[in-house]
């Protein structure tokens, strides 16, 4: 699905939304609801998005990648482990999407430029885009839809609660990696001269706006406030510059008509009734079979429609914090069997296709069927215990 096909969706979603607006199918009341639950999320995408797409522009991504490599001294093994730290810090960070979109072409840019196969990169940032997207509340948009459940952005309540499992479905995911790809992953390389930099004091200015915003986005603030504030002060640099970067295109306009569309849209259907035959498949319960099972479901769903509409649907089943985990567990961690589980595979696959990777639906479906029950079956353990 490219930005235009998902802008068309979104739109259709809206449009049925104000539909069940006027029809009285959906209250005025709830519909505004909706909106007031909404507007900080998609403005902290608008926001990251943007300092995200300006920092790649810049270098920052391409000097941390080069970085990486010659620290990994020859050795291919350490240059996919710092790859593995620098996407889950990009996921953690500034979400699943940015490591999709931004990291992808720089991993699949260094490989090829020490001499490596692409594909192990390539699966690296896709899968620990979607796993690592447990770790905070800014990782994901379910995450920040759960957060307010839990207290609020402040990061503490999330990682107590989801913290164990992230790191239990990183490591999993990691280990299946290597699994998979062991045999492109040994050896040595020889490392590659630095990619030229056209405008080193702009790499410098966006390296510290993202160090500082970074921090600010787990201190306890609204995550829109400092993700803002980040963003203006990258278009004014960029401004004075090289003011030919800025463009309408920066703003993912598609992506908030898309999410737009989708919460109202899924408001209508709760309002239809279809909760009460949502939460008979989802089970109550918090012991590991009942986690098990809200997982898993959530897992299906997200590979059946996609994470959020997913997330949405059995948010009200998830009536106790472990429940909610679990539900996150499913629908961040486990959407790695469909090409439209998330749309940051989709994003993926699009970057990887723009720089002549060819990664085939039915591999990518094949290894996603061993991984994802795997990497969401155990990432629930710790909820149990």
């Amino acid at each position: 699905m490219d930005a235009v096909k998902l802008a068309v969706v979104g739109a259709v979603l809206l449009l049925l939304g104000g539909a069940a607006v006027a029809f009285g199918i959906l209250p005025v009341g709830d519909a505004l609801a909706v909106a007031e639950r909404v507007w900080p999320i998609l403005l902290f995408v608008v926001a990251v998005t943007i300092v995200a797409e300006l920092a790649a522009v810049a270098g920052v991504f391409d000097a941390l990648a080069a970085r990486l490599a010659r620290l990994a001294r020859g050795r291919t093994i350490a240059l996919w482990l710092l790859i593995v730290a620098l996407a889950v810090a990009a996921t953690a960070f500034l979400s699943l999407d940015t490591t999709a979109v931004l990291l992808t072409p720089v991993v699949v840019a260094v490989a090829r430029a020490n001499g490596l196969p692409a594909l192990p990169f390539a699966f690296t940032t896709v899968w620990l885009a979607n796993t690592a997207s447990l770790l905070l509340p800014v990782s994901n948009l379910t995450n920040l839809l759960a957060a307010g459940r839990l207290g609020g952005p402040d990061a503490a309540a999330f990682l107590a609660l989801l913290g164990p499992p992230a790191v239990v479905a990183i490591l999993v995911t990691v280990g299946l990696l290597f699994v998979i790809h062991r045999r492109a992953l040994t050896g040595r390389f020889l490392p590659a001269p630095p990619p030229h930099l056209a405008d080193r004091r702009l790499l410098r200015v966006s390296a510290v706006v993202v160090a500082v915003m970074a921090p600010l986005l787990v201190s306890g603030l609204p995550p829109w406030i400092p993700a803002g504030a980040a963003a203006a002060v990258l278009v004014g640099v960029f401004a004075w510059r090289s003011p030919d970067v800025l463009r309408a295109g920066l703003v993912p306009w598609q992506l908030v008509v898309f999410a737009s569309g989708l919460f109202l849209a899924v408001a209508a259907v709760e309002a239809l009734g279809w909760g009460a035959i949502l939460a008979t498949a989802a089970g109550s319960g918090d012991d590991l079979l009942a986690l098990w099972r809200l997982a898993g479901v959530g897992m299906l769903g997200a590979n059946a429609v996609d994470n959020l509409p997913a997330y949405l649907a059995f948010e009200a089943s998830a009536d106790s914090p472990a429940r909610l985990a679990a539900l996150l567990i499913g629908v961040n961690a486990g959407p790695l069997i469909t090409p439209w589980a998330s749309l940051a595979t989709l994003l993926w696959h699009q970057r990887l296709h723009a720089v002549g990777v060819d990664v085939p639906w039915r591999t990518y479906i094949l290894w996603g069927l061993l991984a994802a029950p795997v990497i969401v079956g155990a990432a629930v353990v710790p909820l149990a215990l």
